[in-house]
Parts: structure tokens; sequence; C-alpha cells
């Protein structure tokens, strides 16, 4: 009999993006993650015959306005799994005066969890 353990992180990738002109730090988040999932290689998947619907997503979203980052736009960048967004004080605003305006950078890290089954895998 095989017993399933808690969930293990199993990927963990990094981002930046930014918003040059708008000031949207859901823009600049959505690009930091996409970033992020440029970074990595989900082959696994297929490889190992796992169903990536199981795979448990944490994303940090690192910005100057934590609240003003639209944290369902942000999930959405996302293909599959469970998703949860976590906005916090990070990034980066640098004043932009000739349009009135600032340049926002967000950092997201792209953390992925995976429930697996004792003795299948080491990891």
């Amino acid at each position: 009999m095989t017993t399933v353990r808690s969930a293990r992180r199993i990927i963990l990738e990094t981002g930046i993006g930014s918003d040059l002109r708008g000031a949207d730090y859901t823009k600049a988040a959505c690009r930091a993650v996409r970033d992020a999932l440029h970074h990595s290689s989900l082959a696994l998947f297929q490889s190992l015959d796992i169903d990536p619907t199981t795979m448990q997503i944490e994303i940090r979203i690192g910005v100057q306005e934590p609240d003003a980052v639209d944290v369902d736009a942000v999930a959405r960048e996302l293909p599959y799994g469970t998703v949860v967004v976590i906005p916090e004080i990070g990034g980066l605003d640098i004043p932009y005066a000739e349009y009135g305006t600032r340049i926002v950078v967000a950092n997201a890290a792209v953390i992925a969890r995976l429930p697996l089954p004792d003795g299948r895998y080491a990891v």
C-alpha cells in the first residue's frame, strides 16, 4: 500500500516584471509571474506520470502597494493547480517625473508543491 505524504516543494522560480507608464501593480505582477514561468520546464509531469492539476502553487508578489494587486488576475497566469497569491511589501517604484507617474517593478516567487506517494520518488 502506498501512502501519500504531505505536499513537498518541487519547484521554486523567481521573476521580475514592470509597468513602465501606468503604475499598474497587477500588470507588473502578472509580467513577473510570466517571467518566472519562462524559466521553468515542467516536463516532470509527463515524464513521471503525475497529474499537474494536483500541484499546489503559492505565488508571492513583492510590490510597494500590495493591496493594489488583483490576486485573481495574477492567479490566472498559471495554467493548472490550486493557486494562492500572497502580495507583500517589496519591488520598487521609480519616479517618472516627465510623465507625472512612476515605473513599478514587481518581484515574483512561484513555489510549486506536490503530494508525492511514499516510496515512489526520491526527492
